[in-house]
């Protein structure tokens, strides 16, 4: 664990649509929290590189006693976190020597950089409701299917640095487990549910097709919405178990907007995960939602202070 003096941190979620920054406690309170426009620092004249850069020393004037910023980032990072190597969401940032650039600019600033389902893992264990083992699984569902590993209360990084990229496991007919069954996959299931079911659509048919109202119409026992469910349910639990046999992990947490729905994908992926488990892995096999829900990204990102 780092050394740390300070008692406040920033926390920056770095998203597609807007970058969030959270000035966070030790206790993992947030005392203020703020957005920028991801696509106004796009547009800056000095490109989104240097105009994030920039507005990262706009938050550190702003708050003189951080002395930590955690940065959670939607892509790959080098392994030794001063890289942006890949990020879909914000091409610019691709082969970005983001840490380096900081750095030099704010000399007396630590930076922690990570992918940002593998900051929301840390989030949930340096700051969760609920104690964790310090070996678990962290899924995120959401527009696409982030993952992390901790064990031993360290991220997993693997050979290069970037593991667990679960959203990009091959999973039916070779089609990647994100497109299955993140949000736009999951809109396929529902317009082809709602065609195989037409006689029980219900508000399904009369609302524009969302997360939030497939989890409101399952709520209310709508039949499409709880087969949706049940078929996300199958391909997760499909893809659990094959990462579980490689990596012997019995401990997942489930983050992301999606989750919320986890009530309802719990019976069809706790029966794929028996059905395809020897009893060796399903002792105290546990599934549970992660619990810092819409905080995840800046606590997360905050909680990266306390790694190295």
């Amino acid at each position: 664990m780092t050394d740390i003096e300070s008692k406040y941190f920033l926390g920056i979620d770095v998203g597609g649509t807007y970058v969030k920054i959270g000035l966070v406690k030790t206790n993992g309170e947030i005392v203020e929290f703020h957005k920028e426009d991801t696509n106004l620092l796009r547009n800056d004249p000095k490109g989104f590189n240097e105009a994030f850069v920039d507005v990262v020393g706009a938050y550190l004037k702003k708050y003189p006693d951080v002395e930590h910023v955690g940065i959670g980032l939607p892509g790959l990072v080098s392994k030794d976190r001063n890289t942006t190597l890949e990020i879909p969401a914000i091409g610019e940032l691709n082969g970005f020597g983001l840490g380096y650039a900081l750095k030099e600019k704010y000399p007396t600033i630590g930076f922690h950089l990570e992918n940002d389902a593998s900051a929301a893992a840390v989030g949930e264990y340096h700051f969760g409701s609920e104690k964790t083992s310090g070996n678990y699984l962290f899924i995120t569902l959401g527009t696409g299917i982030g993952s992390a590993l901790i064990m031993d209360g360290e991220v997993f990084k693997g050979v290069r640095g970037n593991a667990m990229e679960m959203g990009h496991m091959l999973s039916r007919e070779n089609t990647r487990l994100e497109v299955l069954i993140g949000r736009k996959g999951i809109i396929k299931i529902i317009k082809r549910k709602m065609q195989e079911m037409p006689d029980v659509v219900g508000d399904l048919a009369s609302e524009e097709l969302g997360m939030h109202l497939l989890v409101r119409t399952a709520n209310a026992g709508n039949e499409v919405s709880l087969a949706v469910f049940k078929e996300v349910g199958e391909i997760l639990g499909e893809a659990i178990v094959s990462t579980v046999r490689i990596l012997d992990v019995t401990e997942v947490y489930f983050g992301g907007g999606i989750s919320a729905g986890l009530p309802h994908i719990l019976p069809s992926l706790q029966h794929t995960i028996k059905t395809y488990l020897s009893p060796y892995y399903l002792d105290n096999f546990i599934l549970k939602r992660a619990t810092l829900e819409n905080n995840a990204g800046v606590l997360g990102a905050a909680a990266l202070c306390f790694m190295d």
